[in-house]
């Protein structure tokens, strides 16, 4: 395989497949992708389809969203739509809405260059930093060149090229093939369909070059590797134990964002093994890694991995997950021995359970951003998990009023089913939600502990009436 920067690689041809010897039928493509590939070729560009979403269509998978990449530059494309933004410094891209839906539009690059999607585009607080705020920027025109840093990584590529040159700076194989709309055909370059059907997953060029232009593909191979159940070539597993620790140069924004895509795509439970067995969830979290390593397979490794498999049932349920829960999970380990540091006498108090918890976020922000607002909720469910498992009374039917009673409860239920919480007690909880108001009261009445409030309490104690004094 040529290399990515090499000049020769730019006049390999490719193989065109023409719609008779493929499976992507423009029925199972979004009707706003078509729209913006359509428009594309009226206006006299090339227009393809590309990437993940051409992979997913010859899998048989519904992709998730549609990339087109073309020959049109980036202020040409804001031309043709109203609809239209350009956004990235160091991608520049075009995004055209429609709704709920964005269709992301790329003109080809020459050389090597971060691939679509590779930027963070997660919703995060408004003073995080990072990347991200690059995502959401119009783009200069000083934008227009290419740069690295020390250790090879891209920091900017805007160099545009044509479709013979671009398909070098994407990463793998399997996510290069090109899908044309004039005629619906193909376009293969660097074996991609053979891969697809071996479900190997294999860099484009050489590994180690690619891995040190941008070390966020080490985590993307080991997410399509749990997400597809694909094969690592060999030579494009080799490196990522040596070259593990450039995850630490990344913008930790982008990697939250990767770390989002990981785990709560429906995929979680697998890509924590695959990221355990490459080494990388020593460079993403370091700190969860380290406990799984010293408590190999206890209760809450058990507890985390369960989680993880319950939050991919809810994504193939199209049911809503957080990552407020994620990180409750992930930090449960690191939280569980901060805790455990302290004196034991100390180990049920709010206070104490609250301060393991700034600790554990404030260790995995060395590495990856987590947003104020989901930070204060991992907070707020493990501050709830004593009065959880200690009732009282009429406060109780308190706590099923806090915002975060929900997640705090399915955390609960997840203790309660690995032992590390009273089954009981969960089932006390699960009752209490299912029965009406007054049996809610009775319930908790039943608790002891706080008696109910009754007017008179509220009003203070009665006073005395003077009697009126003798006439005698």
């Amino acid at each position: 395989m040529n290399s990515p920067v090499d000049p020769a690689a730019a006049a390999v041809k490719p193989r065109i497949i023409p719609r008779s010897e493929h499976s992507v039928s423009r029925a199972q493509i979004s009707h706003n992708a078509l729209r913006v590939l359509y428009r594309l070729r009226e206006g006299g560009y090339q227009a393809f389809l590309v990437g993940g979403c051409v992979r997913d269509l010859l899998l048989g998978i519904t992709p998730k969203d549609f990339d087109v990449s073309t020959d049109a530059l980036p202020e040409e494309v804001r031309k043709l739509f109203r609809n239209c933004r350009l956004v990235g410094r160091r991608f520049r891209l075009a995004h055209v809405f429609f709704g709920r839906e964005t269709i992301e539009v790329a003109t080809f690059r020459a050389s090597s260059a971060p691939s679509q999607a590779e930027e963070p585009v997660a919703d995060l607080d408004d003073d995080e930093e990072g990347e991200a705020a690059d995502v959401a920027a119009v783009v200069e025109p000083s934008d227009t060149h290419r740069a690295f840093d020390e250790s090879g990584r891209i920091l900017r590529d805007n160099v545009y090229g044509n479709i013979d040159e671009d398909v070098w700076r994407r990463d793998f194989t399997a996510n290069s093939l090109y899908y044309n709309i004039a005629d619906f055909s193909l376009w293969d370059y660097v074996d991609g369909a053979a891969d697809i059907a071996s479900r190997t997953l294999r860099l484009i060029g050489d590994p180690e070059t690619r891995y040190r232009e941008d070390p966020v593909r080490m985590l993307r191979a080991a997410r399509f590797e749990a997400k597809l159940d694909f094969s690592l070539d060999p030579a494009t597993a080799a490196p990522i134990a040596l070259l593990a620790d450039l995850l630490g140069g990344v913008p930790p924004a982008r990697l939250f964002d990767e770390t989002l895509k990981l785990f709560l795509t429906g995929h979680g439970a697998r890509s924590y093994e695959v990221l355990r067995r490459r080494g990388l969830l020593a460079a993403l979290l370091p700190t969860v890694d380290a406990y799984a390593v010293a408590h190999p397979g206890n209760l809450v490794e058990q507890l985390l991995l369960q989680g993880l498999r319950n939050t991919d049932d809810r994504v193939q349920a199209d049911k809503p997950v957080t990552p407020t829960f994620l990180f409750a999970l992930l930090l449960y380990g690191p939280i569980a021995r901060l805790i455990e540091a302290m004196p034991p006498e100390r180990w049920h108090e709010t206070g104490a359970i609250l301060d393991a918890c700034d600790q554990a976020v404030r260790e995995a922000q060395s590495r990856i951003s987590i947003p104020r607002r989901f930070a204060l909720g991992v907070r707020e469910m493990f501050a709830l998990q004593p009065r959880l498992e200690h009732p009282r009374g009429r406060r109780a039917l308190r706590v099923l009023e806090h915002p975060r009673f929900r997640a705090a409860y399915d955390l609960l239920l997840l203790r309660a089913q690995l032992g590390l919480a009273s089954a009981e007690n969960a089932a006390w909880w699960t009752r209490l939600q299912e029965v009406p108001e007054p049996e809610r009261e009775r319930m908790a009445d039943d608790l002891g502990g706080t008696p109910p409030r009754r007017d008179s309490a509220r009003r203070g104690p009665r006073r005395r009436r003077r009697r009126p004094a003798s006439s005698a």
